[in-house]
């Protein structure tokens, strides 16, 4: 039997949750059928003094669900073409919320929500499998097989935020 993530598993800081997502199961039912990726690599985005988080600004309409209970999705549009999934952690107020950007069979965050059909409907719903996307216990990675970069695409946070490694992923 499959384990769903409980909500305290995302009640804690952005980092831990981010380099324990790896080898979890993102799910999702789709036509009656459920699909399970694991997950092999992420992001974090750890409070408001982080410049490369949405919530450096404040809260916002568009960032309100980083704000809120952990466990929660954050699905946000970039681009004007592409969904973004992250999903929220530590404590409600505190703005910190992890991007899933790949997975076994689907490497790219874009392509990720694509082949899921991840958009808005999914914002600020608990990740649950009432909801049709939730998070399963997966595989343990060993810490030897986990590598811990700078995030992708956040130069206009500037060279310290940009720097951060906050980004990761499973070594081969």
């Amino acid at each position: 039997m499959r384990k769903t993530l409980p909500q305290r598993f995302f009640k804690r800081p952005a980092l831990l949750v981010a380099k324990e997502l790896l080898g979890c199961f993102l799910c999702r039912v789709i036509g009656g059928k459920i699909m399970r990726l694991e997950i092999t690599e992420v992001e974090a985005y750890d409070g408001l003094r982080d410049q490369a988080s949405h919530a450096s600004c404040g809260q916002t309409p568009r960032n309100s669900p980083m704000f809120g209970e952990a466990g929660r999705w954050y699905v946000y549009f970039t681009y004007g073409m592409h969904w973004m999934l992250n999903v929220v952690t530590g404590p409600k107020g505190y703005p910190a919320a992890v991007l899933i950007r790949g997975a076994k069979e689907v490497i790219g965050p874009a392509r990720l929500t694509k082949y899921l059909r991840i958009d808005s409907r999914f914002n600020n719903k608990p990740a649950v499998p009432e909801t049709g996307l939730w998070l399963e216990k997966g595989r343990e990675i060993p810490h030897k097989r986990i590598r811990r970069t700078p995030r992708i695409g956040v130069a206009y946070a500037g060279k310290r935020w940009a720097e951060k490694p906050y980004r990761f992923f499973i070594h081969q």
